[in-house]
């Protein structure tokens, strides 16, 4: 049997994917529709100056470091990161300061000065959070994790931790609902509430406690730069600027793809890193009609909007800066322009200066404003709606406050992101519930078309750059299993 493999999309799983099956004797081709490799993790450039286009920060570096040795690589021989020792500080609606570092013991310490008490208790937290951690993570590098799995590696004794939300885990805790709040942050960053947010996402404090923070040197699209220079050494195909309009089948098996260059290239099987649900409802025709409603139904995450800043003077710790709004979740507040949310989700200010300070030239350095918005907000506002919440954003003090004198340099808007990066319906995958990851995500394998294979962020949980990577891999490996 031929072992001619198309990739869709040279986002980090394609790439790990492409890698895995070069090495494995396969002949792999990646299509990609933008000039370079990354997707989403892909750098972009304003003014001369370097911005990561969406993740800021990498907290599974063990994960990444496997994917980059399951495809025959050193993730330290191949990018360079830095630790980050003060990560993140939310600002709460009331003007409390909850701040993050690298060391159990300072942090502990800082709720300690404001909250007396608090800081054993977010000990005691972090510590029963990661042995938790520990006991799960080696699902997370199994494609479909069953009963056998569960039991082997002992995460049978967490299923009950693993039923729960983010919401009901942190209010077992003890702590003050400051400190709650700012451990929650990462559901605004989704666009979800908390009691509807898996409980791992409690898992956060304890990877920076114990695994630690980092950010590449040269930004996080060195990552899928490192990844894509190994493909090509490893005699991958890589086809950029090339648009995949369909995927073929022929007797319920995959036969090749069709490009929007008017080709039709045959292939034994595709494994795609577009999005998942976009690759079924989208791209194939042979996705049974209950299965397509399913995913019609799923929650969509969106990009949110963005603004990309020169900002003047040294850069100040902490990395990340969160704002929580007046009224987190779920109404609308009015403001000018059709649907601009004054408070409905929280805001975040990223200094890449303060672990790359080399960044900076002139005085000025990089960062980024960002501002999350749920999915049916940002359909439902449209393009005007959007710019108008860019706006209403840029024109609050608080950020101003932290850095200076500052230059607009560009802004992106959920429209703007989708056709940046081919998204579906300007999502960036589906929303990480509590329900979704009891469900289960998208299978690496096709359970409707053979041949089809699946990668990328809508088929592993997680902290999404290791995580992509990681799925790559497995994907890759079901279809070795397949085809032998």
């Amino acid at each position: 049997m031929s072992r001619d493999v198309l990739i869709v999309g040279a986002g980090m799983g394609g790439l790990t994917a492409a890698l895995r099956l070069a090495r494995s004797g396969f002949s792999v081709q990646v299509l990609e529709v933008r000039a370079g490799p990354g997707g989403l993790a892909a750098g972009v450039e304003f003014e001369g100056f370097p911005f990561d286009a969406g993740p800021y920060i990498l907290l599974d570096r063990p994960g990444l470091e496997w994917a980059f040795r399951a495809v025959g690589l050193e993730l330290a021989e191949r990018v360079a990161l830095r630790p980050l020792s003060d990560v993140y500080e939310v600002t709460t609606a009331r003007g409390e300061r909850v701040r993050f570092l690298a060391s159990l013991e300072e942090t502990a310490a800082g709720l300690d000065r404001t909250w007396p008490g608090s800081g054993r208790r977010y000990t005691a937290f972090v510590e029963r959070t990661a042995a938790i951690y520990r006991r799960l993570q080696p699902l997370q590098r199994i494609s479909r994790p069953g009963l056998l799995d569960l039991l082997r590696t002992g995460a049978w004794r967490n299923l009950l931790f693993l039923m729960r939300s983010l919401r009901s885990i942190l209010d077992k805790t003890g702590l003050p609902p400051p400190v709650i709040e700012a451990l929650s942050i990462w559901t605004h960053v989704a666009g979800q509430r908390p009691e509807e947010a898996p409980s791992p996402l409690a898992f956060v404090p304890a990877l920076i406690h114990t695994i630690g923070a980092f950010y590449p040197a040269e930004g996080i699209g060195a990552i899928p730069r490192a990844l894509a220079a190994a493909a090509v050494e490893a005699g991958v195909t890589l086809r950029y600027g090339v648009k995949v309009t369909a995927i073929r089948c022929r007797d319920g098996r995959v036969s090749g793809v069709d490009t929007d260059r008017g080709e039709h290239l045959p292939a034994t099987a595709v494994l795609s890193d577009a999005s998942g649900i976009g690759t079924y409802l989208h791209l194939i025709e042979g996705t049974p009609a209950p299965a397509r409603e399913r995913l019609r139904q799923l929650p969509l995450q969106s990009p949110g909007v963005c603004a990309y800043l020169a900002v003047r003077g040294e850069a100040r710790p902490p990395y990340l800066r969160f704002r929580l709004p007046l009224t987190p979740f779920p109404s609308p507040l009015g403001g000018e322009g059709k649907g601009v949310r004054g408070g409905a989700l929280c805001r975040l200010l990223i200094e890449p200066g303060v672990p790359v300070p080399e960044l900076g030239r002139d005085g000025w350095r990089p960062a980024r404003l960002m501002a999350p918005m749920t999915h049916a907000q940002a359909e439902s506002d449209g393009p005007d709606g959007q710019r108008a919440y860019v706006n209403a954003v840029l024109a609050e003090s608080w950020w101003r406050e932290q850095v200076g004198e500052y230059r607009v340099l560009a802004t992106r808007i959920p429209v703007e992101w989708g056709s940046a990066y081919n998204l579906y319906r300007d999502s960036m995958n589906p929303v990480m519930t509590a329900r979704l990851m009891r469900a289960g995500r998208l299978a690496h394998r096709s359970p409707h078309v053979r041949g089809l294979y699946l990668a990328g962020s809508a088929t592993h949980p997680g902290q999404w750059v290791s995580f992509c990577a990681v799925s790559g891999v497995l994907a890759a490996d079901r279809l070795r299993e397949d085809l032998p």
